[in-house]
């Protein structure tokens, strides 16, 4: 019994102290409307992202995040409406915004059930559309029902942000 309780005062003393420090994930932290832009200490790049629920379709959990390097751009979708089955299956998805099409069949990559990711070669036209987007939809070839459309509003904004953390990261 005496162990139980010593267990759980270190595990609380060392909660408490990462508390008061701000924390050992986060090294940088802003906002740009309800997008975050972060460096956190075990990444090597920052993210922006953002996430929200959409009460027309039933109150579920969307997040995006885009972070990218001179070599690549990579776009995480999480959407609690998926039930993908394979971790690792890769998808086919066309890729747009609200006013063009940025890829034709692009990959997508099963992270989990309700995650993929895509990772890009580094393109300045896909960053220029995507800063002025209000919308990123995945439309996956021969699946209606796991196409999505996600909201980005202000997303210029919060690629011109997570541009100046890159240049800026230590």
């Amino acid at each position: 019994m005496k162990r139980v309780f010593l267990a759980a005062g270190l595990v609380a003393g060392v909660m408490g102290a990462a508390a008061l420090s701000g924390g050992p994930a986060l090294a940088q932290q802003s906002k740009v409307g309800d997008w975050t832009i972060e460096k956190r200490t075990q990444d090597t790049h920052c993210n922006a992202s953002r996430g929200y629920k959409d009460k027309e379709d039933e109150n579920r959990d969307y997040v995006i995040v885009i972070t990218y390097s001179d070599k690549a751009i990579v776009i995480v979708m999480i959407y609690d409406g998926w039930e993908w089955d394979k971790v690792g299956e890769i998808l086919r998805a066309d890729v747009g915004t609200d006013d063009a099409d940025i890829m034709k069949k692009a990959k997508w990559e099963v992270m989990d059930k309700t995650t993929v990711r895509g990772i890009f070669e580094y393109d300045q036209s896909i960053m220029d559309r995507l800063s002025k987007a209000k919308r990123l939809t995945l439309d996956f070839e021969d699946d209606e029902d796991d196409s999505i459309e996600m909201q980005i509003p202000r997303a210029g904004e919060a690629l011109a942000a997570l541009k100046f953390c890159e240049e800026n990261r230590k």
